[in-house]
C-alpha cells in the first residue's frame, strides 16, 4: 500500500525514552523487576527481537539501534499476534467490528472507537457537574444541551498536544437563560485536525463567551460550523481563532445566522499567523435586529490565503461593524465576496481593509449590493495595489477613501509599468496544479477501521493517503513503508547496508530561545545522499520515506541560553539543489532567494529520521 505523509503531517513530535542496555547482574529489591526487563528485551519471540534479527542481517555493521525507532513496535505478544492474525481474515465484517476493540486496545492502535463519544449533560455551575477542568482526545457529542438557567464552564481541551485526536460537536444547544464560557480548545498544539460542529445553537436567553481556539498551534486543520445559529436574544463573544498559527488551513463556517436581536462580538480571527489558509462563510446571515462587531480579521499575517464570504446579508434593522481585514500583513492573497447584501433598515461599517505592510493580491466584491435605501451602509479606507472592487451599490453608500498607488500623480508609462510589475509578481492560486490524489469521494476514506471521513482523524488519514498516492518529484524516489522492516529495506536499497539512522533527541527547547553549540559534520561535512522519513498520523505506523540527493547532514548540540548546558542533541539537514522546487515554498518566503539560488536547511524532528552511509 502506498501510504507517506502529508506536508502538514511531517512535523509529527515524539518524546524519545533512550534504553540503557545492562548485562550485569543487579541486585537488592529491584532485582527482580530489572530480571524480568532483561528477559523481556531478548525474548525471541517479541516484535522487538524480531526487528533487531531483521536489521542485523540487513545492516551488518553492529550499530546500536535507536530507541526512538525501536519503541514504535507491536506491544502484541507472540500469542496475540497469532490469535489475531488467524481471526481477522476469516471475519465477517460485524465480527470484525466486534474484534476490533480488543485489537486497537492490545496493539495500541489509533482507532476512533477508542477515543468514542462523551456525551455531558452537565447544567450546574460553580465547582458543579457542569464544570470541565480538562479533557483531552475524545469525541465530545453533547454537553449542556436544553440547559435551563445556570452557567457551565469549560476549562481547557485538549492543551497542549503533539497531535490532538478529537472533535466537539455540541455545545448549549437548544438552552434557555443558561450561560456558558469555553476558555480553551486545543491550545500549543503540534499536528491539530480540530473540529467543532455547534456553539449555542437555538438557544435563548442567556450569554455566551468562547475565550480561544486553538491558538499557537503548528499545522492546523481546523473546522467550525455554527456558532450562535438561530440562536434569540442571546449575547455571543468569541475571542481568539487560532491566533499565531503556523502553517495550515482554517475555516468557520457560520457565525449567528438566523439569530434574532443576538449581540455578537468576534475579537480576532486568524492574526499573527504564518502562511495560513482561512475561510469564513457567513457572518450574521439573515439576522434580525443583530449588533456585530468583528474586529481584526487576519491581521499581521504572513502570506495569508483569505477568503470572506458574506458578512450580514439579508440582515433586517441590525447593526453591523468590520473594524479591520488583514491589517499589517504580508503579501498574500484575499477575497472578500458579499458585505451586507440585501439587508434592510439598519447600518453596516467597514473601518479598514487591505493596510497591508506589504501588499498582495487584493479582490472585494459585493458592497451593500440589493439594501433597502433606508440601509445606511459605509466604508472608511480600503487600500492595495493590483485590486478589485466592484459590484457594490451606486447609491447609498458613503465610501470615505480608497488609496491604491498606481492611480497616483505619476506619469501614465509609470503607472504602466507599476502595474505591470505588481501583476507579474502576483502569487498563484494555490490550486493552480492539484496533485492526484488530493480530492476524493466520501466512500473512498473508509476502509477496514471504519474511520468516519469527518472526523479528524478521518482528514488527517485522507491526507496521509493523498500524500502517500502522489507521483514523485523530479529527482526524488519516494516510499510510504508501513512496517519498521520496510524503513530498513528502503534505506538499504538506495544508500546500501553499512547505513546509521539519526534523529533528533527529544522536543527539548522547541519554542524557546537555545543556543546552538558544537556542529559536527556527517562524513565529515562531505556533500552526500540521505533517506528521511517521516511520520503519518495514521491507524499504525506509516512512513513517508523519500531519497533526497545532494545534501548535508550535521549533528548539533542544542544549549540553554543561560546556563550554556546541553538540553538536547539535534539533526538538521541541508538541501544543496532546490533547482526543482516551488518558488512558493514556505523556505524562499523565510529566507528570500529563489529554487537553485540558495541552500535550504531544517531540523529532522524527534520521532522523523534521517538515514546516512556510515561514517
Amino acid at each position: 500500500m502506498a501510504l507517506p505523509l502529508s506536508s502538514f503531517l511531517r512535523l509529527l513530535i515524539v518524546v524519545v525514552v533512550v534504553v540503557v542496555v545492562s548485562t550485569g547482574h543487579v541486585a537488592g529489591s529491584d532485582g527482580a523487576a530489572a530480571a524480568a526487563a532483561a528477559a523481556e528485551r531478548v525474548n525471541p519471540f517479541t516484535a522487538r527481537a524480531a526487528l533487531i534479527r531483521y536489521w542485523n542481517r540487513k545492516v551488518p555493521n553492529n550499530r546500536p539501534h535507536p530507541s526512538f525507532f525501536v519503541s514504535k513496535l507491536s506491544p502484541l505478544s507472540a500469542l496475540d499476534s497469532a490469535t489475531f492474525s488467524s481471526l481477522l481474515p476469516a471475519s465477517s465484517s460485524s465480527s470484525f467490528s466486534s474484534l476490533l476493540p480488543s485489537l486497537c486496545s492490545k496493539a495500541s492502535l489509533l482507532c476512533p472507537s477508542l477515543s468514542g463519544d462523551v456525551s455531558g449533560e452537565g447544567s450546574g455551575s460553580g465547582s458543579g457537574p457542569g464544570d470541565f477542568a480538562g479533557y483531552d482526545n475524545s469525541n465530545f457529542t453533547n454537553y449542556g444541551t436544553d440547559a435551563a438557567g445556570g452557567a457551565t464552564s469549560f476549562a481547557n481541551y485538549s492543551g497542549g498536544l503533539n497531535i490532538p485526536v478529537d472533535s466537539f460537536r455540541r455545545y448549549s444547544r437548544d438552552s434557555a437563560g443558561h450561560n456558558d464560557s469555553f476558555a480553551s480548545y486545543e491550545p500549543e498544539g503540534n499536528v491539530v485536525t480540530a473540529n467543532f460542529t455547534s456553539y449555542g445553537a437555538a438557544a435563548t436567553g442567556g450569554a455566551g463567551s468562547f475565550a480561544a481556539y486553538a491558538g499557537e498551534t503548528n499545522v492546523p486543520d481546523l473546522r467550525f460550523s455554527n456558532y450562535d445559529a438561530e440562536s434569540n436574544g442571546r449575547a455571543q463573544s468569541f475571542a481568539a481563532y487560532s491566533g499565531d498559527a503556523n502553517a495550515g488551513d482554517e475555516s468557520f463556517s457560520g457565525y449567528g445566522k438566523n439569530g434574532n436581536g443576538v449581540p455578537l462580538s468576534f475579537s480576532s480571527y486568524g492574526n499573527n499567523t504564518n502562511v495560513l489558509g482561512s475561510a469564513f462563510a457567513n457572518y450574521g446571515e439573515n439576522g434580525n435586529g443583530a449588533t456585530d462587531a468583528f474586529a481584526s480579521y487576519g491581521a499581521n499575517g504572513n502570506v495569508p490565503e483569505n477568503l470572506f464570504r458574506s458578512y450580514g446579508a439579508g440582515g433586517n434593522a441590525g447593526s453591523d461593524r468590520f473594524s479591520s481585514y488583514r491589517d499589517q500583513s504580508n503579501v498574500g492573497d484575499d477575497s472578500f465576496a458579499s458585505y451586507a447584501k440585501g439587508a434592510n433598515a439598519g447600518a453596516a461599517d467597514f473601518e479598514s481593509y487591505g493596510r497591508s505592510f506589504n501588499e498582495g493580491s487584493d479582490s472585494f466584491k459585493g458592497y451593500g449590493e440589493g439594501t433597502n435605501p433606508n440601509h445606511e451602509v459605509t466604508f472608511a479606507s480600503y487600500f492595495g495595489d493590483n485590486t478589485t472592487f466592484k459590484s457594490y451599490a451606486k447609491s447609498g453608500i458613503d465610501f470615505k477613501g480608497y488609496h491604491n498607488s498606481s492611480s497616483s500623480s505619476s506619469s501614465n508609462s509609470n503607472s504602466a509599468a507599476a502595474a505591470a510589475a505588481a501583476v507579474g509578481s502576483k502569487k498563484k492560486s494555490r490550486w493552480a496544479a492539484v496533485e492526484a490524489g488530493r480530492f476524493f469521494r466520501e466512500r473512498e476514506v473508509r476502509g477496514a477501521f471504519a474511520i468516519p471521513a469527518e472526523t479528524a482523524l478521518g482528514r488527517a488519514v485522507a491526507d496521509a493517503v493523498a500524500e502517500c498516492e502522489r507521483p514523485p518529484s523530479r529527482g526524488e524516489t519516494k516510499r510510504c513503508a508501513t512496517s519498521a522492516e520496510d524503513v530498513i529495506d528502503f534505506a538499504v536499497e538506495v544508500l546500501g547496508s553499512d547505513v546509521v539512522v539519526r534523529s533528533t533527541e527529544s522536543p527539548a527547547g522547541a519554542g524557546g530561545p537555545v543556543v546552538v553549540g558544537e556542529v559536527r559534520g556527517v562524513n565529515g561535512g562531505a556533500v552526500t545522499r540521505s533517506v528521511s522519513c517521516h511520520q503519518s498520523l495514521f491507524p499504525y505506523l506509516v512512513y513517508y520515506c523519500h531519497s533526497v540527493p545532494k545534501v548535508r547532514v550535521y549533528e548539533a548540540d542544542i544549549l540553554a541560553v543561560r546556563s550554556r548546558q546541553r538540553i538536547n542533541r539535534g539533526v538538521a539537514i541541508c538541501h544543496l539543489d532546490t533547482s526543482d522546487w516551488s518558488a512558493a515554498h514556505g523556505a524562499f518566503v523565510a529566507l528570500g532567494g529563489k529554487p537553485g539560488e540558495i541552500e535550504v536547511c531544517h531540523w529532522i524532528f524527534p520521532g522523523d529520521m534521517t538515514w546516512t552511509v556510515a561514517d
